[in-house]
């Protein structure tokens, strides 16, 4: 009788401590949003608790249209346990997380399907299009397009963006170039062309975690190429060039009469190279030769949009350059990027 009752305490331990591993190793959805926007990209989680493995595979129902972003998720650890975020984009009214098949070193799981709501925006006229977590401009270039419009680029980052469905109303040309994601974070060139009479870009994006729209802005105004130098999208860089020339002149001066009044070399030399550094900026740009047909790139992308012919050959200033491409002015104000392969070959 003894001997039974050691049996069934053993039996009985087992059974509870089997429960409690199960309890405390386990997947499960930590994130799966009940409701998001027409358009959106959003994230949904799945957490392993005390699954901190490295061969956990994670496999979504083929049959489904629904699919994420990339077939494997981003990882975040936190001491045994383990976040695995996959990224969808909300496409169709009828929107279901398609069944999800964990397999580990702990067994297999499968998780079903699973329904979220789609809600549609009440679209402004100044609306991009975009949804996103966030969205800045980090850069942005404006350049003669035409003797009636312009054509300003602007280098975007965002997170859990749809960059790729950005369009402006009412523009004669918009489009989204150079797109490369990496999970929530995106980034992409956007050009549109503008009429030379509008002196301003103004436009709205939708933050997804404020639940507002939000403007972004930036002036349309043409740089003299004059000033530019190895500056690629950023009109505000011939304002830091300013700065710097002064700041090295002023440190010339200085170091100059201090050493007239002290006749101390050590502000002699300091002179010297203020004023070698000085006249870098100083230095001409250097001239390149361009072939007659060459086509000018908006962007120095192969895929980039075509702004123009160059209509006979060309000498002009390398204003700057980028791998297999090289940034010129073609007429006044109208800069663009042409491939290595069109410059002359003496």
């Amino acid at each position: 009788m003894k001997y039974f009752r050691s049996i069934c305490f053993l039996l009985g331990f087992i059974l509870a401590y089997t429960v409690q591993l199960s309890a405390q190793s386990e997947f499960k959805y930590s994130y799966m949003p009940k409701k998001v926007y027409e358009k959106q990209l959003f994230p949904v989680t799945i957490i392993g608790i005390g699954k901190n493995g490295n061969n956990n595979k994670f496999t979504f129902d083929r049959s489904s249209t629904i699919q994420p972003l990339f077939d494997k998720p981003l990882i975040v650890r936190n001491g045994d346990d383990s976040f695995y975020t996959f990224y969808f984009q909300a496409e169709t009214l009828d929107l279901r997380i398609p069944s999800l098949h964990i397999s580990s070193q702990f067994g297999e799981e499968t998780f079903p399907s699973q329904g979220i709501g789609i809600k549609k925006l009440k679209e402004r006229d100044d609306f991009s299009h975009v949804l996103a977590a966030d969205m800045k401009i980090k850069n942005s270039q404006v350049s003669n397009y035409d003797e009636r419009n312009h054509i300003v680029t602007l280098s975007l980052e965002a997170y859990e963006a749809n960059l790729e469905d950005m369009y402006l109303n009412h523009v004669s040309e918009s489009d989204i170039e150079s797109l490369t994601r990496e999970f929530a974070k995106v980034e992409a060139e956007f050009y549109v062309v503008l009429p030379v009479e509008q002196k301003e870009l103004k436009f709205t994006y939708f933050n997804t975690i404020k639940k507002q729209y939000v403007f972004l802005e930036v002036p349309v105004v043409v740089v003299d190429a004059s000033v530019v130098t190895q500056s690629d999208l950023n009109p505000k860089e011939d304002n830091f060039e300013k700065l710097k020339k002064y700041t090295f002149m002023f440190l010339f001066a200085f170091f100059l009469i201090t050493f007239l009044f002290k006749r101390d070399f050590f502000y002699l030399v300091f002179s010297v190279l203020s004023l070698i550094t000085l006249l870098t900026f100083y230095i001409p740009l250097e001239k390149i030769c361009v072939k007659q047909g060459a086509s000018l790139y908006i962007l120095p992308t192969q895929t980039s949009t075509v702004s123009t012919q160059i209509d006979q050959k060309l000498d002009t200033l390398l204003l700057g350059e980028r791998e297999g491409f090289q940034k010129v002015e073609y007429k006044e104000g109208i800069i663009g990027w042409i491939k290595n392969e069109d410059l002359c070959n003496h």
